[in-house]
Order: C-alpha cells, then structure tokens, then sequence
C-alpha cells in the first residue's frame, strides 16, 4: 500500500512571529537613523605640506572639561592622521603647554591680523619652527538638540511585558575649520559641514533605536574635506 505523505499542521503565527523575531532585530538594530550633511570649502591661497611638517589642530572656543568639544577634535585629529595619506598632526594640547602662554584662551590671537604680531614675539616663530607645525586649524561648532517629540509606554505583568510608541529627536551639527598658515603668516581659507540627523526609537514590544550619529558625520566630512584642502597646492 502506497505510504501516503505526512501532513504537517501550519504553526501558529505567534510561533512564527517568535522565530523570526531574532533575526529581524539584528537588522533593525544594525540600522541607523537619517543623516543628511553639507560641505562647503573658501580657499584664499594656495595651500600644500611637505612630508616633515604637521598640522595642529585647535578649539576656538577651548574650555577646560568640555568634553563634547574634545571628542570632536579627537575624532578630527583622527580623521587627518588616518589612512594612506595621513597628515602628520602635532598634538594639540602639547602645542599649547610647549607655547605657553600664546595660545591659552586668554591669549591666543583672534583673528589672522594679530599673527604676524604674535610670530614677531622672541621665540614664538623658533618654537614652532622647530616642532615643524605650518597649519593651525582652528575649530569652532557644536551638535545641538533642535527638536523631538513622541511619547512610550512600557508595562510589565507575570506573563510578561513590553513597550508601545516612538520617540524621536532631531539633532543638528554646525563646525567650522579656519586654515592659517604660519609659514606665510596668511589666512589660507575655510572648511565648514553642516549635518542634521534625525534619530527614532520606535516600539512594539521591544524598543528599536534607530540612531543618527549627527557628530560622527561632521567629523568625517570635515575631516575629509580639510585633508584635501591641506593637500591640494593650487585654490580649489
């Protein structure tokens, strides 16, 4: 007698739901939330590095604990340093101490006009002549929160429990990197990134974060954009 096939009953579709709960997780939270950004770049004079000079890298608007500040110009420190065509960068902050007291917030100069002055200054010019810096790549800009709304409730109970609703926040990057040359005493020009992200944590059940890295975007197109402004001889 013929061996009639073996019937299988459908699984539920809460069974199928938990099964593939796992994998759709991974990529939902593999994902990031929306970045859109802008580059734009000012050359006022022609610009190139030889391989034994470095690039120092400083905040405008330094103070002392401002960590969000510090870790954008770590990551731009980074950003120049990196990769095949690296940029040597002098450390900011032993700039400052082997400097001292020209480039402490107090001192340093404010504009491209109080240059020549300040390299005019016994020993100022042989100091950083002799640490090979030409460019000083002053930063100024921050990341800001400028909107969210939403809302989540969560509950637990013996069976168990969850999350339902979506939150979001928009976050806004604006950063400026102004390129003087010490070699020449001249305002070589200007990089600027503006970058706006949107981040949502939507959920049912779990929660999803959907994260938009707003600073780490403006880092590295700053970053970018400076090497190649450093780089590149001739005004773009």
């Amino acid at each position: 007698m013929p061996q009639l096939p073996e019937s299988r009953t459908p699984a539920p579709e809460g069974v199928l739901a938990r099964a593939l709960l796992p994998a759709t997780l991974l990529v939902l939270l593999g994902a990031s939330g929306c970045v859109t950004s802008r580059v734009e770049e000012t050359k006022n004079a022609a610009t190139g590095i030889a391989g034994d000079e470095s690039v120092v890298i400083l905040a405008t608007s330094y103070h002392q604990g401002n960590k969000t500040e510090s870790g954008f110009l770590d990551c731009v420190n980074d950003e120049l340093d990196g990769g095949r065509n690296g940029l040597n960068v002098y450390p900011g902050e032993k700039f400052r101490d082997e400097l001292f007291p020209w480039f402490e917030p107090r001192t340093m100069p404010q504009d491209i006009e109080a240059l020549p002055e300040l390299l005019a200054r016994p020993g100022v010019a042989e100091r950083i002549t002799a640490r090979g810096v030409r460019y000083l790549v002053w930063v100024k800009g921050s990341t800001e929160r400028t909107s969210g709304g939403g809302g989540m409730s969560c509950a637990a109970s013996t069976v168990g429990g969850g999350c339902f609703g979506l939150v979001w926040w928009e976050n806004n990057g604006s950063y400026e990197a102004t390129v003087w040359d010490l070699k020449r005493a001249e305002h070589s020009g200007a990089v600027s990134t503006d970058v706006h992200g949107t981040s949502m944590v939507p959920a049912i059940i779990l929660p999803l974060p959907f994260i938009a890295r707003t600073q780490t975007a403006a880092c590295n197109g700053l970053g970018r954009e400076l090497r190649q402004f450093i780089t590149q001889e001739g005004p773009s």
